[in-house]
């Protein structure tokens, strides 16, 4: 059995816990936030749609590098996630 290492992490400058090894997008779903970005043509809620990297709907900012596939990126230990388009907590909690 393995045990599952409890971590921080920050989402637009909100701290958040998760699982070390779990992808970026599954944490931030476990804590409630499904739209990880805006669309830059239309303006809508965008996050995790296909989970295995094709779509790159699900990308961020991480740790200083932008465009970073969130469904294919491990989370790890005070990790600073950013959104590609500075969602309001009422916008990352928004179904996408």
């Amino acid at each position: 059995m393995t045990m599952e290492k409890e971590i921080t992490f920050s989402f637009n400058g909100k701290q958040y816990k998760g699982i070390a090894g779990h992808t970026i997008a599954a944490a931030l779903f476990a804590n409630g936030i499904r739209a990880i970005r805006k669309c830059e043509v239309t303006g809508e809620m965008r996050g995790v749609y296909c989970g295995i990297g094709h779509c790159y709907e699900c990308r961020a900012t991480i740790n200083d590098v932008r465009n970073i596939r969130t469904c294919l990126t491990c989370l790890e230990d005070n990790m600073i996630i950013i959104s590609e388009s500075n969602l309001t907590i009422g916008e990352m909690q928004d179904e996408s």
